[in-house]
């Protein structure tokens, strides 16, 4: 069985090998991901990981095809992908001092068309920022592409006091749930 990641994502990469398992495959599905109105976080993630998924699935069929979307909440509103040192300075400075939810959407297309689906939420209380602290974690570059504007997996791991639930959540792919799915398709050992 062909296992395609609808992804461009190099965490999500390294965290599937890192449960033994390595896609056949790597196709981005390229979406427009604005928030639509009124949708509430857990919504907007399930829904990109679910067009993700379908779309790429149109492209391989009889392929088992993984799409996933990451999306940082602050209250109901979704932080973006900081694609600017501005929008990655903005995120960081909203987020000192508070917690935050992570919510990663999973979709499973298998190769007879059935959708499996779940969202894992896990809870980040960052601490409060120091001004030089945002500035150098700015210049480190890690916040680059990342939702929230941060890499828990680098520099940004001393700025959380604590986390509530699963940390491969906070990267990218919430290992657990990933590995349950796959090995209910027949993938994962």
């Amino acid at each position: 069985m062909k296992f395609v990641l609808a992804s461009a994502s190099p965490r999500r990469l390294d965290l599937l090998a890192r449960i033994g398992v390595t896609p056949d495959a790597v196709d981005p599905a390229a979406l427009d991901e604005t928030v639509l109105k009124g949708e509430t976080p857990r919504a907007h993630g399930a829904r990109l990981a679910g067009e993700k998924a379908r779309a790429v699935a149109a492209r391989h069929p009889g392929a088992l095809v993984l799409g996933a979307d990451t999306v940082v909440a602050c209250g109901r509103r979704i932080l973006p992908k900081a694609e600017t040192p501005e929008v990655a300075r903005d995120c960081l400075s909203l987020l000192s001092g508070r917690r935050h939810r992570v919510l990663s959407a999973i979709c499973l297309i298998k190769p007879d068309g059935t959708e499996l689906r779940r969202t894992v939420e896990t809870t980040v209380r960052f601490k409060r920022l120091e001004a030089n602290e945002i500035e150098n974690y700015i210049q480190a570059g890690e916040w680059q592409g990342k939702a929230g504007g941060y890499a828990i997996q680098g520099h940004a791991a001393v700025f959380a006091a604590w986390i509530n639930g699963s940390h491969s959540n906070v990267v990218g792919l919430p290992l657990f749930e990933t590995h349950a799915l796959l090995k209910s398709a027949g993938l994962a050992k």
